[in-house]
């Protein structure tokens, strides 16, 4: 499948930047409503020098990372946030089931659950798969300023 967005154009709508960015491309988005990103776990990533040695897995932290990265990209491909720096507010039900190891590349969905226009505030459902199944999932929370 041929990506909607590589990482150049993601750069260019987030600002989050190497070694922080952890998503590589956009296979499917559907303005206002949901998303769908890749990230490939390159062996080389200083974090799995740590994060276990001799059984290194992608830390739960940075995989809720990814989640609203994925998220804030779904929002600021929207008109009324373009430009907005998105900050991440809350994270809720946050559930992890399967490891993500070096060499991985997991599929990040993303879908808008509730909206506080007025404030700005937006939280998304978002669900990481790795091998086709789920490996974590919950609510990210962004306020778009």
């Amino acid at each position: 499948m041929k990506p909607l967005m590589d990482k150049a154009q993601i750069k260019a709508i987030i600002p989050h930047r190497e070694p922080m960015l952890l998503i590589d491309e956009v296979l499917e988005l559907t303005e206002g409503k949901q998303i769908k990103t890749t990230f490939y776990l390159d062996p080389c990533r200083d974090f799995f020098k740590g994060h276990f040695p001799g059984e290194p897995v992608m830390p739960g932290v940075l995989t809720v990372e990814s989640m609203a990265q994925t998220a804030d990209v779904l929002l600021l491909s929207m008109p009324e946030y373009a430009g907005k720096i998105p900050l991440f507010i809350g994270i809720d039900q946050v559930k992890f089931k399967q490891k993500i190891q070096p060499g991985d590349k997991i599929t990040i969905e993303a879908e808008i659950s509730k909206v506080n226009a007025p404030k700005a505030v937006v939280t998304c459902r978002a669900v990481v798969f790795n091998h086709g199944e789920e490996a974590a999932s919950g609510l990210v929370t962004l306020a778009m300023r």
